[in-house]
């Protein structure tokens, strides 16, 4: 295990400053948040294959441990961005890529089929797809998500603990889909709160990484936190860095 932190950590940033505030906090990986509502927009990337990958490579001295994807396009037009994506993934030797989970309302099946064709068209580039554990979505019930990792062969889940704290599948086990873990979103939470200052939520960081090891896993705990009103970015940032350090 290595410890990563999105860019989402400073969503006002623009991607070569966040990667630098990261990089001076001593962090050694990122993950590249990749979304068209935040400043690296994958339209953008894509006017100019080369020109986006050179962009994605300038980390300075961290590596790449993922990218999180949104997409705005649709139909036929989704899948080929997908995989002009995935293809930039293989380019820059990024092996994880995370997607978001359709909506409540969603029909299982039409879920299931979307999460089928993105896993192949990464399999196809040497890519796991994973998909976030996400509120309001399919992916905030564990039961849910493990049987869509059981209907989509290869499919990975990018666990985030917190959804299971202040969500609504509030003391349910995560112990089933513990195994599909291929990334992580870290936070610190409490039921009535899905950001706090680290250190006043009840994630059990100790007790994740304990099961996690259980299951082999070997990738990116990865800091996912936004600014808090009242709190240093900065040092919270650093507090939850140095505090997974110690336990990995």
């Amino acid at each position: 295990m290595f410890v990563s932190a999105s860019t989402e950590c400073w969503p006002e940033l623009e991607l070569l400053e966040a990667v630098e505030i990261l990089s001076d906090l001593e962090f050694v990986a990122v993950e590249i948040a990749i979304h068209e509502s935040g400043k690296t927009k994958p339209s953008e990337l894509l006017e100019d294959f080369d020109r986006g990958v050179q962009l994605l490579r300038h980390t300075h001295r961290l590596d790449i441990s993922g990218y999180s994807v949104e997409l705005a396009s649709t139909g036929d037009q989704h899948y080929a961005d997908f995989g002009m994506l995935c293809k930039m993934a293989k380019t820059t030797k990024v092996v994880n890529m995370t997607v978001p989970s359709g909506e409540h309302g969603t029909p299982f099946n039409e879920e299931v089929e979307r999460l089928k064709k993105l896993v192949e068209i990464g399999e196809a580039e040497g890519v796991r797809v994973s998909v976030r554990s996400q509120l309001g979505c399919l992916s905030d019930d564990p039961d849910t998500l493990m049987v869509l990792c059981n209907n989509v062969d290869g499919l990975g889940i990018t666990l985030d603990p917190s959804v299971y704290i202040a969500g609504p599948a509030k003391n349910k086990s995560l112990d089933k889909i513990l195994k599909y873990v291929c990334n992580t979103h870290l936070r610190d939470s409490r039921p009535d709160d899905f950001q706090v200052s680290v250190g006043q939520g009840e994630v059990d960081y100790g007790k994740l990484v304990t099961q996690l090891n259980r299951e082999k896993y070997d990738r990116a705990m990865t800091v996912h936190m936004s600014p808090i009103e009242g709190f240093d970015h900065r040092v919270e940032l650093r507090k939850l860095r140095r505090l997974l350090e110690t336990l990995i």
